[in-house]
């Protein structure tokens, strides 16, 4: 695909959704973070365990997952990279990109926690961008 400005202006607005979206995420606003999923969402995000249905259904299979982060002091990042949009005709847009997840723990060196692939499709809804449905892949350990 060519580059546009129309296509750079998207990029620039997946990189802008994508950098609150995941900042909102570490800083454990999870419902903030559930908020940029539509109604009838789906997010795979952990090997294991299933996808993650409806808004309210990643909102709580968030706050299920990061209990077993509340007596911790772990700080987790994700680093969103090489993201690849492809708009679509129907108006959604196909983004997948690499996805660091590093851990940060008082008085240690951050550590890299996984190496992922995401898959997004995102949507609008009241001229917002949105996600439709995630599936994060992990690379396997080397």
């Amino acid at each position: 695909m060519s580059s546009t400005p129309a296509l750079a202006e998207l990029y620039a607005e997946v990189q802008l959704f994508y950098a609150r979206q995941m900042q909102g995420l570490d800083s454990g606003k999870l419902e903030a973070y559930a908020d940029t999923f539509t109604e009838d969402a789906e997010f795979s995000h952990t090997p294991g365990r299933e996808p993650a249905r409806t808004r309210a259904g990643i909102l709580a299979d968030l706050e299920d997952f990061h209990k077993r982060f509340e007596d911790d002091p772990l700080r987790r990042r994700h680093w969103f990279n090489m993201i690849d949009i492809d708009p679509q005709p129907d108006g959604t847009i196909i983004s997948v990109c690499y996805a660091l997840v590093v851990k940060i723990r008082p008085g240690k060196a951050p550590e890299i926690a996984a190496s992922c692939v995401v898959h997004d499709v995102l949507t609008r809804a009241g001229g917002e961008l949105l996600n439709k449905s995630r599936r994060v892949e992990y690379d396997p350990a080397l």
